[in-house]
């Protein structure tokens, strides 16, 4: 069985994070769970305990997503945002807004797949609205939570790929 990792966090400059991850699997099948809301669900799904309560994405430039997550104690946490590009299996570019937006307004997300002897880089560069969102962000356990999600997506990944 084949396994990701590990995740790195750089930051290159004051408003942006790049988070870089392996994944043992072709970048359509890496493209697939972070476009199709099916597979979305199964691994997007928050820290332990959590629950994904809406997941929509509409995979094309214009298309919106909206995702929710519910915590044991009843908080909801939200975001949604736009696709702003879209080149399947090879680039994502999206805007993104949480619902409690304590970064200060939107982030811009660009994912690039890169696939090499089948497995996929995951490279995730962040922008921020500022260098306060962005140190704000470094601040939260975010990277614990990817890599908690990233190992969910890992499994995901294997199942697929056996499927093919």
């Amino acid at each position: 069985m084949g396994f990701g990792g590990p995740l790195t966090v750089t930051t290159p400059d004051d408003t942006q994070i790049v988070i870089t991850r392996q994944f043992d699997a072709p970048r359509h099948l890496v493209f697939a769970c972070y476009t199709q809301p099916a597979l979305i669900r199964r691994w997007l799904n928050g820290a332990e305990g959590w629950v994904m309560t809406v997941c929509e994405f509409d995979a094309r430039v214009g298309g919106k997503y909206r995702y929710e997550w519910k915590a044991p104690s009843g908080y909801v946490m939200g975001m949604g945002g736009v696709v702003r590009e879209i080149e399947p299996v090879e680039r994502l570019v999206s805007a993104e807004v949480f619902d409690d937006d304590w970064t200060g307004g939107e982030t811009v997300s660009t994912l690039i797949f890169d696939e090499e002897s089948g497995r996929t880089t995951l490279v995730n560069t962040l922008n921020y609205s500022s260098k306060e969102a962005r140190d704000g962000a470094l601040a939260t356990p975010m990277a614990d939570g990817m890599e908690f999600g990233f190992s969910k997506l890992d499994a995901v990944l294997t199942e697929l790929k056996v499927q093919e």
